[in-house]
């Protein structure tokens, strides 16, 4: 070994993972209040997180009568800050401006994303009279879930209520290809009210959207977490 080599020290760092709250058991149910805490307590973010709600739940995702789909104005919102596109007639486009909608347009806005295929926003809202010029881009949309559904009250004949809504918290759900379902409720920065109250919005909403075709328990399992943060089962 050279003298150069020997004298050469390297330094390595080791992250050491924050520990768990002292009181959480992966495998128990928890009453909703306490999940909430300790999902705030496990939240391993320097940032602040996401609280999420995930269920699992008893429908067939194969069958298109069994989709589970609907949308939520959450008392409290998300604590996120969305894009939402408006794709609208001229004589509407100032309403969903003063609404809060960043991008506004008709066949103009659908021959950009056409031609750029960019999507910088996460919702997007619809007259019904647009439906038939947006086919144009249904492929780009409904690839990264943007595509505009009277099912989730995104196709609406008042874009700018919409649009209000939107900035306000409402959120939409539906379930993914194995029967999950996962939405956000808020930020750990939230107080625990706050948080309850936006999970028993969403409950409700989700129990009210069971498929009349689902048999058997419908809420397999509840569990709420921090983003990257262990789930908390929820008792139920």
């Amino acid at each position: 070994m050279t003298e150069k080599k020997a004298r050469k020290v390297v330094k390595t760092t080791k992250k050491v993972a924050k520990p768990l709250a002292a009181d959480y058991v992966k495998t128990q149910a928890y009453p909703i209040t306490q999940a909430i805490e300790l999902a705030k307590k496990n939240s391993r973010s320097k940032f602040d997180a996401s609280i999420e709600v995930h269920f699992r739940l008893g429908v067939n995702p194969k069958k298109g009568d069994q989709q589970v789909r609907g949308a939520v104005s959450l008392p409290h919102g998300t604590g996120k800050t969305i894009k939402v596109a408006a794709f609208v007639s001229p004589e509407n486009e100032a309403k969903v401006k003063a609404a809060g909608a960043d991008l506004v347009g008709g066949q103009d806005l659908i021959d950009e994303i056409k031609k750029t295929e960019k999507t910088d926003f996460q919702v997007a809202v619809a007259e019904p009279m647009m439906m038939r010029q947006l086919a144009a881009i249904a492929k780009i949309l409904g690839t990264r879930g943007l595509m505009p559904s009277p099912k989730n009250d995104t196709v609406t004949m008042n874009p700018a209520e919409a649009v209000a809504q939107l900035k306000k918290g409402k959120v939409s759900f539906k379930n993914d290809d194995t029967a999950n379902l996962h939405v956000a409720i808020g930020k750990v920065s939230f107080a625990d009210a706050a948080l309850l109250e936006n999970y028993q919005t969403l409950l409700d909403a989700v129990k009210k959207a069971k498929p009349s075709t689902a048999k058997g328990s419908y809420l397999k399992n509840i569990s709420v977490c921090s983003t990257m943060g262990p789930g908390v089962k929820v008792g139920f």
